[in-house]
């Protein structure tokens, strides 16, 4: 089955790299039409898959099974299924495009996998410890989600007080090197994570790809576009700055 059909014309050039499940579901799907509303070009990366990324002008990790525990550290201590291979494969993507400073987008265990790479942890279940929160998933925006002021995510969102969905029974326990948490639902489990250095990464523990409907939910992916954009111009200036011919 193709990719769903963009509502606005492609802007060629523009690549963006979806990692997720060998078998493509409707979440990488929603996700691929995101950012295609916005104008990129979609390429999926299965487990495994070789991709040279210097190719590619932004990275989403989508969501899916549960990032193993012994990359921070643990052993499994849920029944649980796990994906070395896309572990793998999401470990040489962001190693690769913190090396090139190309935008990335990390949704549920996107955000918890940015969180891992960078040396944090997670917990491994957190059902047990919501007090404030309901126990079951939530397809629709109805948890509570509270912005910190001042930052990407809150300025986009136009509110520090947003409604979310819930998919995930992990989440980020202790907070990775080089990042900032910038948001936490009711039960003050981190919703929200991005990086203090110069690279645009943002990962969301929610998944807005489902809540296309709600402009704040649809302006991560249109600002995730917009800085992917914004470096691919700087990278091409750089090329012709490093280019002995345009520059005797």
């Amino acid at each position: 089955m193709s990719d769903i059909s963009p509502q606005v014309p492609e802007q060629p050039g523009l690549t963006i790299g979806i990692s997720g499940p060998a078998r493509r579901g409707t979440a990488q799907r929603l996700i691929s039409l995101a950012l295609r509303i916005h104008g990129a070009r979609t390429h999926y990366i299965r487990p495994g898959a070789r991709v040279d990324v210097a190719l590619l002008d932004g990275l989403v990790l989508s969501g899916g099974t549960h990032v193993h525990p012994e990359l921070y550290g643990q052993q499994p201590t849920v029944t649980a299924h796990y994906d070395h291979r896309r572990d793998q494969t999401d470990q040489q993507l962001l190693t690769r495009a913190e090396q090139l400073n190309i935008p990335v987008l990390g949704i549920c265990r996107g955000a918890q996998f940015i969180n891992v790479f960078h040396g944090g942890s997670l917990c491994q279940n957190v059902t047990p410890l919501r007090v404030h929160t309901r126990h079951r998933p939530l397809l629709l925006p109805m948890q509570t989600v509270r912005l910190v002021r001042n930052t990407r995510l809150g300025r986009l969102m136009h509110s520090t007080l947003i409604g979310a969905n819930r998919i995930h029974s992990q989440a980020i326990k202790r907070l990775g090197r080089n990042l900032r948490v910038v948001a936490l639902d009711n039960d003050q489990f981190v919703q929200a994570i991005e990086n203090t250095g110069e690279q645009w990464l943002m990962g969301v523990q929610w998944h807005p790809e489902y809540l296309l409907y709600h402009g704040g939910h649809r302006r991560i992916f249109s600002h995730f576009v917009h800085a992917a954009r914004a470096r691919k111009l700087e990278r091409l200036e750089e090329t012709e700055a490093n280019d002995p011919t345009t520059n005797p």
